[in-house]
């Protein structure tokens, strides 16, 4: 079997359970099986979806900056809590909770990677923007 270069940030890496892995073009597709490790560069808020929340229901979320400084959000559990801000530098990395709902925003141009089970996740537009 030969080895060939994958663009990390071209491509999303599904990790089957039994050992196998395949690359593939990037798609937002929320109902395949298997782990997902997507990488992305992040000029905007934009790139990153930052007016949404978003939500794992099947899984724990890995949200690393590899590159910049981003702040993660956790959004209330409670009516009246506060916003959780997590602060994540080049070669920070956090663990979202499963189906806690959590956002990202950019202090600077960033390069993040991410890794979950997307089955099942979900956006909803922020209303408190």
């Amino acid at each position: 079997m030969s080895v060939t270069p994958i663009d990390l940030f071209a491509s999303s890496f599904q990790l089957h359970q039994g050992g196998k892995v395949h690359a593939e073009k990037r798609a937002t597709d929320y109902d395949q099986d298997g782990w997902q490790l997507t990488a992305f560069h992040a000029k905007t808020d934009a790139d990153v979806h930052g007016d949404h929340w978003e939500v794992h229901p099947e899984a724990e979320e890995v949200v690393s900056c590899l590159i910049g400084k981003i702040r993660l959000y956790l959004r209330p559990e409670l009516p009246g809590q506060q916003e959780e801000e997590i602060r994540l530098t080049a070669g920070i990395a956090a663990i979202v909770p499963r189906g806690r709902w959590h956002r990202i925003q950019l202090d600077i141009p960033s390069n993040i990677m991410a890794v979950t089970l997307p089955r099942g996740s979900r956006l909803e537009k922020r209303t408190e923007v």
